[in-house]
């Protein structure tokens, strides 16, 4: 019977099929997210050279999974970048790491027996490591990636203009650089300021990580117990071993971390958040969580002289007994953390298993149970918050939602 059907009518058949074939699939596949919606993804203006780099990056980071035959542990926290920073997002209580050893500046106590960071993890025939007796300690929640270029460009200089370590301006703010010593390897820093020998640190809970080339390779060999030209150490031995990874692979993941584009804030001019955002300027919570910062020169021409709003100063605050963990890096004391940057809030829940881990352990599971857990120099601004009307507090972390 095909014999008598006509040519046009097959052809025409044939095409519908595929219509509706093509039909059926769009609505079956999900449809890609909105640039607002998501944390990854490289930012605006990158070279063609810098795109392959990134990519280079974004496979090292978030699809290499290390096992013993490749280099892992013998002790370690995770087998990859990517297990504690899912869709570069904040980590959630499965891959919070520890830290401990450390109570004052006068340094780390514990180095010869695993510290700083607690290895919770170990592979065939070696046992994890335990918090040695005596020791202080401090669970980190692993924060979202995206925008460290940005904050990276940021001067000392800049920085240093944001602190007031003796509360100069009698508001009971006194936000100060943490001073770190700095590995022989990230070599000489010409353009740095530096006090008593010690560089300004912006990275990691405590700002206790100069630069996202220091934080990685300390990451690398912290966290997975990868050994490199830069960290050549076991973690199991403590001794020097043959480097596992390439300088290059590291080198790249610098590069993806510091082309991540930065968060997108969301619905910016409804009413609602334009009132929370008022509102959280008025009770001063901006005063440490700063709108809006500039970036200096980069290499990365995509980042030089950049205004944009991370909602933070980089700086360490004293943040009360409530949150003192008796455990600290570098020159920080142990109730002092780097203001967090807010930008990205509203989209933790997407990477923490639908619901907030806030503050730098995760023990606050609302915006509003962090508010109100903070103290110290924040204390005011709490206070501040808790005589809120019902729906201006409502506003207000609708505002932060929308960051």
């Amino acid at each position: 019977m095909n014999a008598h059907i006509p040519k046009t009518w097959k052809v025409t058949a044939g095409l519908l099929v595929v219509v509706l074939f093509c039909i059926a699939c769009e609505k079956l596949l999900p449809k890609t997210p909105k640039d607002d919606a998501v944390l990854d993804g490289p930012i605006e203006g990158l070279t063609t050279e810098q795109m392959a780099q990134f990519i280079r990056g974004d496979i090292a980071f978030n699809d290499e999974i290390f096992t013993a035959e490749t280099g892992l542990g013998p002790l370690f926290v995770a087998t990859s970048c990517g297990t504690c920073h899912a869709g570069d997002g904040k980590g959630h209580p499965f891959t919070t790491l520890t830290r401990f050893g450390q109570t004052d500046s006068t340094g780390n106590k514990f180095l010869h027996v695993g510290g700083p960071q607690l290895q919770n993890r170990a592979t065939y025939n070696y046992l994890p490591e335990a918090i040695p007796a005596g020791a202080t300690f401090s669970k980190f929640t692993p924060p979202a990636n995206t925008g460290l270029g940005l904050l990276d460009a940021v001067s000392d200089e800049d920085l240093l203009a944001l602190s007031d370590p003796n509360d100069a301006n009698g508001d009971g703010i006194s936000g100060r650089p943490n001073w770190v010593e700095i590995p022989s390897y990230l070599g000489a820093k010409p353009n740095s300021i530096t006090q008593a020998g010690k560089y300004l640190g912006r990275f990691g809970k405590k700002a206790a990580a100069y630069d996202l080339f220091h934080q990685t390779v300390n990451a690398y060999n912290q966290d997975i117990g990868i050994a490199s030209t830069y960290e050549p150490y076991d973690t199991y031995s403590h001794h020097e071993i043959d480097p596992e990874i390439s300088n290059q692979t590291v080198i790249d993941v610098v590069a993806y971390l510091k082309m991540l584009k930065a968060p997108i804030q969301r619905n910016a001019s409804n009413s609602d958040i334009v009132a929370g955002k008022n509102t959280f300027i008025q009770i001063s919570c901006s005063k440490c969580h700063v709108p809006e910062m500039k970036t200096g020169s980069s290499a990365i021409a995509a980042l030089s002289n950049k205004t944009f709003s991370p909602y933070s100063d980089l700086l360490l605050h004293d943040m009360g007994p409530g949150l003192d963990d008796g455990y600290t890096e570098g020159t920080a004391t142990t109730a002092e953390w780097r203001t967090p940057p807010l930008w990205g809030l509203g989209l933790s829940k997407n990477s923490q298993g639908g619901q907030y881990f806030l503050l730098h352990d995760g023990r606050a599971t609302s915006i509003e149970e962090a508010i109100q857990l903070h103290g110290g120099e924040a204390q005011q601004s709490k206070n501040s918050y808790q005589q809120l009307t019902a729906s201006e507090k409502a506003a207000l972390i609708k505002f932060l939602e929308s960051l």
